[in-house]
């Protein structure tokens, strides 16, 4: 529920107990000289190094020989590794928790750089790998130390994230192939950064796994592989895509199923899926006869895409269990794998698993609270010659279902009562209050029979007594008529977005009469009432906020744009009118939760018993 009333009212934001973190992509470099609620000049927090800098470093720049240190995303130093120290003559401690920039960045002629013009300040704002031949840096002895420099952005998770700057010293007899070998490391710091970003951004396993292989394909290698075990510890292959000539092309016909795995087999993807660690792989290893179906699956890839060196890496959830394995091969590239590229496809592994055990348990978790958001909604019933049909949708980017509901019964006088409602929320809190709502206002609709805003009034009253629900919206209507009709529709709404009524002939019409304060206010007002004809086969459509409302349009045009639609759907079938209105009139941008309630009325008014 995103605006509780029809008419919205001014957003009202409480200010949070924290501050929440700022992106250094949108700063310049002058906001950069202190962190946020950091400390002030001359008092730098603590040194100390960090365990997860650390573990990166050391399993993807194993063999480095260069100075590195790791900044946050404010510019300050958080990590300095040993022959650092020695090239800058300065011990860690001195270094970490200062401002880079301030304390080592320096001209040729060993001043303090304007910030605006440091090429490692801009490549830290812009999030970009920046290659520079000479670069100064203050020494601890006061010299100045020239040196080649890269520097790219890095990734552990979202909220710990900077710029890795590598750098050497540079000589008259420049090594070309050790700087070489430097854009090289650094150019994996910018591979996982980027696959950090890729996997975190979306809860869409699919998608970010996509997202993972485009990335790793051609960069890393010409073919990636991801093979996925499902609940049942069935395989299948979800994604083979390959490098044509600079197009990454999806290899359709060598995905789907694949054998068991068996504990049996020695070769190299069944020992990673069940347990071993990251594997160099050669074809050699498939020469001899294969020991299980899986091996022959992959004997035949080999043979097929042409792959004459690969690296398989576990995918390994949160609790360490292996939920699949990423394989990336090199045909036309013509290296092979070495260890620190080992290291690099594990740690991409390791990234991959987390994501993909983070996507099913969101899919899990929202399949629950979707069905059981679905089980507390009613059937249809059948009532006379009148057709009755309803959607639930959930929202389609939050990982749990809200307080939109919907209703329909029969009342003791015979009457059809429909409803539609929202409470605010989007969690199951929101459902279960949304359960105690309808199940209170069945109750005052049975015993007060009178007109709509009486009930309304009473639940109103009642609900922060035997309620923990705070704010709702609602319409409560009574399709009401003599034997044989016509009928007419009375209703009372408690904030919430007018019914729609829809002629054959596609006359449409909102009704915007019978508008009060949604529930939960707690002020005394005098619910209205309103009633207008039904006539032969109209449709009457209830709905909630989710099918109107937009963060980039108005209420207005959003009701509009229903109104256009329904029009153009008048006279289809009741069930594919509301499918069909729902997939047309639903913004693009939607993040709530709709449910929609439609009545058509019979083409002639003859009036059954109720059953």
């Amino acid at each position: 529920m995103t605006d509780p009333a029809h008419e919205r009212a001014p957003r009202h934001h409480t200010p949070s107990a924290t501050r929440a973190p700022v992106d250094a992509s949108s700063m310049d470099a002058s906001s950069m000289e202190r962190p946020p609620d950091g400390p002030a000049d001359g008092a730098p927090p603590p040194p100390q190094r960090s365990s997860e800098h650390d573990e990166l470093l050391q399993r993807l720049l194993p063999t480095v020989d260069a100075g590195l240190y790791v900044l946050n995303r404010w510019a300050r130093v958080v990590y300095l590794n040993p022959r650092g120290e020695e090239l800058l003559r300065r011990s860690a401690a001195d270094v970490i928790g200062h401002d880079a920039h301030d304390l080592l960045h320096r001209t040729a002629d060993g001043t303090v750089a304007q910030r605006a013009e440091c090429r490692l300040l801009q490549a830290l704002l812009s999030g970009t790998t920046m290659h520079a031949d000479t670069e100064w840096f203050a020494r601890g002895d006061g010299t100045l130390l020239p040196a080649y420099c890269v520097s790219t952005p890095y990734a552990i998770d979202d909220d710990r994230s900077g710029t890795v700057v590598i750098f050497s010293e540079r000589s008259l007899d420049e090594n070309r192939s050790h700087n070489a070998e430097l854009i090289d490391l650094t150019d994996r710091l910018a591979l996982v950064a980027e696959s950090t970003v890729a996997l975190t951004s979306t809860l869409d396993m699919e998608e970010a796994l996509r997202r993972l292989v485009r990335l790793v394909v051609p960069r890393l290698a010409d073919w990636a592989v991801v093979d996925l075990l499902d609940d049942n510890e069935e395989l299948r292959r979800v994604t083979v895509v390959h490098d044509e000539n600079g197009t990454i092309v999806n290899v359709e016909e060598l995905e789907g199923p694949m054998p068991p795995v068996t504990e049996q087999s020695r070769q190299p993807l069944s020992q990673v899926l069940l347990g071993a660690p990251s594997t160099l792989v050669i074809p050699d290893m498939y020469d001899e006869l294969p020991d299980s179906g899986m091996a022959a699956v992959q004997r035949d890839l080999f043979q097929t895409t042409g792959m004459h060196s690969a690296v398989i890496a576990p995918l390994r959830g949160r609790l360490g269990q292996v939920l699949g394995a990423l394989t990336v091969g090199r045909a036309a590239q013509h290296r092979q794998f070495g260890p620190g590229e080992l290291s690099l496809v594990d740690d991409i592994g390791r990234r991959a698993g987390l994501a993909v055990d983070n996507a099913r348990l969101y899919e899990r978790e929202r399949r629950s609270v979707e069905t059981m958001q679905r089980h507390l909604l009613p059937p249809m019933p059948e009532v006379d010659d009148l057709q009755m049909s309803a959607r639930y949708i959930a929202a389609p980017h939050a990982s749990e279902v809200g307080g939109d509901w919907y209703d329909v019964f029969v009342l003791p006088d015979g009457v059809s009562a429909l409803v539609i409602g929202d409470v605010i929320g989007h969690d199951l809190t929101a459902a279960a209050q949304m359960s105690q709502l309808r199940n209170l206002l069945r109750a005052y609709a049975w015993e007060y029979q009178g007109p709509p805003s009486l009930v309304v009034d009473r639940l109103d009253r009642a609900l922060p007594h035997i309620s923990t629900a705070t704010l709702a919206t609602l319409v409560f209507a009574r399709v009401e008529g003599p034997e044989g009709g016509p009928w007419r529709l009375h209703w009372t709404s408690a904030g919430h977005p007018p019914p729609l009524l829809v002629t054959e002939n596609g006359k449409v019409s909102f009704l915007e009469d019978g508008q009060g304060l949604l529930l939960g206010t707690d002020v005394a007002t005098e619910r209205p009432d309103a009633t207008a004809p039904l006539p032969p086969k109209a449709t009457l459509v209830l709905y909630t906020d989710g099918l109107i409302e937009s963060p980039n349009e108005s209420i207005d045009r959003g009701m509009a744009h229903l109104g256009r639609h329904a029009a153009s759907l008048a006279r289809r079938p009741l069930g594919a009118f509301c499918d069909q209105l729902i997939a047309r009139a639903r913004p693009a941008d939607n993040e709530d939760d709709i449910a929609l309630l439609a009545l058509r009325l019979p083409a002639s008014p003859v009036r059954k018993q109720p059953t």
